[in-house]
């Protein structure tokens, strides 16, 4: 019977920070107004939040354009439709990522090319690169799960080399960068998420950065701009939308725009949430790091990165003692996600347990990565007493399993 841990972990790590007062009365203006939607008709006015938020994004971004759309896994499907993709057409992607990933190329008709994962969580370019080969694919969404930026040089270069198209998953790396370059500005677009768990919160909602003008036109009218696309601030000359806008189904995927104005005055606020995520994202790094059995992802000096959530695996654990462990932390309040189970659970699954995949693409490195794998959020709202606390329980419930156990082999 294991002893209990010393202190018990109080903190929801699913708190986020507070809505800006500033979101607050804009989102209060409009649901007086009854305008939430984001187009206007006829002489119908006031604030174009949606609009305004374009702008915003494309000039944080340093990109000519931005489509604000329902979420990140709508903005994954249209970027993919808008560059071109069709039916049965091949789409390498992650191993280590979240089900809207493979689901946005399900759902614009594409096939998954399932790539596998490497020990710091990037994806593995070697295998990158002999799938391309084999599989013939000519488009990559590459997600960078939980923050873990892939060495985009070398990205950029196979893509470059066997004619793929780059779209880039973002959900978790909103302000981050590459040897300077922003996260979502390497390939054909980057999709970032505004769901209450990532760096701002609209509670749901999504948005396409691009420069390409057929890109960024395809996904206002896909979006469901109608032939009100003339009220986007931060888009393509009217000419690209005569070229195309019949050839176009609405999808109607757009944000709403109590859901812009909610998001706006937070992007003010992303510098001082990244200080905040990534302070506390270190401490907890030095601290669960003094244990040998705890595998952490290494970063690349090139990479600056958003903490908002750690990642460390106990490769020597067996499932048995991966389970104990888990429970063991919940049972003192600190709950997180384990990739190892053998349901889906929340957020978490794995590729072995996508049945929509059709066939069975294994990947045995991730898979054996992820069979101990565990993922604990890191919210700027973290006490970081509480950090400590956190890598305590952690750290004692790892002495107590492998004493129990005989080392954890």
């Amino acid at each position: 019977m294991f002893s209990p841990p010393r202190r018990r972990f109080e903190f929801d790590l699913t708190t986020p920070e507070p809505i800006p007062d500033e979101g607050i009365d804009r989102a209060c203006q409009l649901m007086r107004s009854g305008r939430l939607f984001r187009y206007r008709e006829g002489a119908s006015s006031g604030p174009d939040e949606a609009g305004v938020l374009e702008v915003e994004m494309a000039e944080m971004t340093g990109s000519k354009y931005a489509v604000a759309v329902s979420s990140c896994g709508a903005a994954m499907f249209l970027a993919l439709r808008s560059a071109g993709l069709g039916a049965g057409d091949k789409v390498l992607t992650n191993s280590f990522t979240l089900a809207p990933v493979p689901g946005a190329i399900d759902h614009a008709g594409g096939i998954p090319v399932i790539v596998e994962t490497t020990e710091d969580l990037t994806m593995d370019l070697g295998d990158l690169e002999a799938k391309a080969k084999e599989s013939g694919a000519r488009w990559l969404l590459l997600s960078h799960m939980r923050g873990h930026i892939s060495n985009m040089d070398e990205v950029v270069r196979l893509c470059r080399d066997f004619h793929v198209k780059l779209i880039e998953d973002c959900a978790h790396t909103f302000g981050a960068t590459w040897a300077d370059k922003p996260s979502g500005t390497f390939g054909v677009a980057g999709c970032f998420s505004f769901q209450t768990f990532k760096h701002v919160n609209s509670g749901e909602g999504g948005v396409i950065v691009t420069n390409d003008d057929d890109v960024a036109a395809k996904a206002i009218l896909y979006s469901g701009s109608y032939m009100l696309y003339e009220q986007h601030k931060a888009r393509p000359t009217n000419d690209v939308f005569e070229r195309i806008r019949g050839d176009i189904p609405n999808y109607s995927m757009r944000m709403n725009a109590v859901a812009a104005a909610v998001a706006r005055p937070q992007l003010r606020l992303l510098p001082d949430r990244i200080a905040a995520m990534n302070k506390r994202y270190g401490l907890l790094a030095t601290l669960l790091g003094e244990e040998p059995l705890i595998g952490l992802p290494r970063r690349d000096d090139r990479e600056h990165f958003v903490g908002s959530s750690i990642q460390f695996n106990i490769p020597s654990f067996s499932m048995e003692e991966m389970e104990s462990f888990v429970d063991r932390c919940a049972g003192a309040g600190l709950r997180f996600n384990w990739f190892g189970r053998a349901r889906m659970q929340g957020f978490t699954s794995r590729p072995d347990q996508w049945k929509f995949l059709g066939t069975e693409q294994p990947v045995p490195q991730a898979s054996k990565l992820l069979s101990t794998l565990c993922d604990m959020r890191v919210p700027p709202t973290l006490p970081l007493e509480d950090c400590e606390i956190a890598a305590e329980i952690i750290l004692d419930s790892i002495k107590q399993i492998s004493e129990d156990h005989g080392g954890g082999v």
